[in-house]
């Protein structure tokens, strides 16, 4: 099948704060989509070793062709001709009518009018371009702008808002809104009272207002159970949740060196500014990255995020890992918890890491002290939803290899406190990595079936087209003699297709003896994979 043809990326940034925030804004052509880092935490003898990330503007243009174009001013160029092309990023400069340095009298930001002058950008680049969407591209505040547009303009006009944007990418948004680890809720009660500097958006009142549909407002407020992260996908016109990628920080510390004191009240399970539990959609595709809110170390400006960003956007299969079948050891005392990493062959970073050491493990146990269950009653513990690129592959290999690191920790506890007498800080009870390799297929079992090829002409079969399901296989570090990256993979390692549905290939890995103690004899990680548009 031909490739899908690249949409229009249009990048929304965060919020400015005050006048001179906005004042400073205004002067950067890119709204700060073009900033990039010359430093990433590796290195030998505890000194950051020389890293350069060019930004994701310029790498959007360098890896995946898209065109920068300015020629005085987006503004100007899309007035004055007649036809763009799609593969071209463009900045919402939502805020350059709040501006004083314009000479003009400013007007007050609105959000809702940063969402409805989005719409008209989106309406004039689609015009000119002939794209039939755009992908959103959103830092902060920004994703609360899109969301603006997508849950409560678009519906109201009656407009399916998945006919308008095709995917829908956050960094660090606060989709639960921004809260303090301090005050018992006064500092947000002050900042909603007062709305300084227009900080009031990030409450649950002017959340539910910009939030919520004209039919669906209740005149009272937000009802208690009323969750701003949620994009309910029962609501008519609702945007599908799996369009939508969440990527969340973790790494407070950079943020306050940058700006303050703002980790020091937001708390330390946070990227500085957005608390980890409110960066995410319930039920969106997630990446967790050591990362702050922005600064030196930010989300926008890091490699993790735009190899996150890059695959979700253009990547051709998704992959998804869970943890099955497994069964915790009946003690009442001890709290379980899981650590991942998720490595790419070729890259410098982390594309997903979430552990104890960065205040994101993944707890083991749900309210009923067991893991959760899935849809055919077996326990299910995600563990990694990503994105694979075919068109990644080095040049000197025949395969994608990603290693997911797997550790499992118990903490000890003694009327409901900490224990500590037995315990060994940082040493997992289990610590293995599962080394995944992707080929270009076959993989045993059914080819993968997908629609017609659009490339056939214009009136296309309407028989579905087939195409090859991935080779995989997989095998854990624990039984590899000597490098990693010598290991080459056999027909031992070979992963069949379980499933003979079109579309998904499943396969069930054990995990190593080691884990049976810990997890049971029946646990192992399911891989699912899925063509992905």
């Amino acid at each position: 099948m031909a490739p899908a043809p690249k949409l229009p990326i249009v990048y929304v940034r965060g919020y400015a704060g005050n006048t001179a925030g906005i004042d400073k804004v205004v002067t950067d052509p890119f709204y700060g989509f073009n900033e990039g880092s010359t430093h990433i935490r590796i290195g030998a003898d505890d000194a950051p070793s020389f890293y350069q990330f060019e930004s994701p503007l310029l790498r959007l243009h360098l890896d995946e062709g898209y065109q920068i174009i300015v020629d005085g001013g987006q503004e100007l160029y899309l007035a004055t001709h007649p036809r763009i092309p799609p593969d071209s990023i463009w900045i919402h400069r939502f805020y350059d009518a709040s501006a004083t340095t314009w000479g003009a009298h400013p007007h007050e930001f609105r959000l809702e009018t940063a969402a409805e002058d989005l719409l008209r950008l989106i309406e004039t680049i689609k015009e000119k371009s002939g794209a039939p969407q755009v992908h959103l591209v959103a830092h902060s505040m920004g994703g609360l702008v899109c969301r603006c547009l997508i849950q409560k303009i678009l519906p109201d006009l009656g407009r399916d808002p998945a006919e308008v944007v095709g995917k829908f990418f956050t960094y660090g948004t606060p989709h639960g809104g921004i809260a303090f680890d301090v005050g018992h809720g006064v500092l947000e009660r002050l900042r909603d009272l007062t709305g300084v500097n227009g900080a009031d958006i990030f409450g649950p009142r002017r959340m539910y207002e910009y939030l919520t549909p004209k039919t669906l407002t209740d005149p009272d407020g937000p009802p208690v159970s009323w969750d701003p992260r949620a994009m309910p996908p029962e609501q008519p016109l609702a945007f599908p949740r799996n369009r939508v990628f969440c990527l969340i920080g973790t790494d407070p510390t950079d943020y306050e060196v940058a700006y303050g004191l703002s980790a020091a009240t937001v708390g330390p399970r946070s990227d500085g500014l957005v608390q980890i539990d409110n960066a995410y959609v319930p039920g969106a595709h997630q990446s967790y990255v050591h990362r702050s809110h922005s600064g030196r170390y930010g989300l926008v400006n890091s490699e993790e995020g735009y190899q996150n960003l890059r695959r979700f956007l253009f990547g051709d299969l998704r992959v998804e890992a869970a943890l099955v079948g497994a069964h915790l050891p009946p003690r009442g005392d001890t709290a379980w918890q899981a650590e991942v990493r998720l490595s790419v062959r070729g890259l410098q970073i982390v594309t997903h890491e979430r552990t104890s050491a960065q205040w994101c493990p993944i707890q083991l146990q749900n309210a009923d002290g067991g893991l959760g269950g899935g849809a055919d009653g077996e326990t299910c513990l995600p563990l990694v939803d990503t994105f694979l690129h075919s068109g990644l592959r080095a040049e000197n290999s025949d395969t994608l290899r990603y290693a997911l690191h797997l550790r499992i920790l118990s903490l000890q506890r003694h009327d409901g406190l900490l224990s500590f007498n037995d315990h060994l800080e940082q040493t997992a009870d289990f610590d293995d990595i599962l080394i995944v390799d992707v080929g270009a297929g076959p993989a045993a079992g059914p080819d993968f079936v997908a629609g017609p090829d659009p490339a056939a002409g214009p009136e296309p079969s309407t028989a579905p087209t087939r195409s090859t399901a991935p080779a995989l296989s997989a095998t854990w570090n624990s039984t590899i003699t000597g490098p990693i990256s010598d290991y080459r993979p056999d027909g031992r390692s070979a992963l069949g297709d379980e499933n003979p549905a079109p579309d998904l290939w499943v396969n069930h890995i054990r995990l190593p003896a080691t884990a049976a103690p810990i997890l049971g004899d029946d646990a192992r990680i399911r891989l699912t994979v899925t063509p992905w548009d």
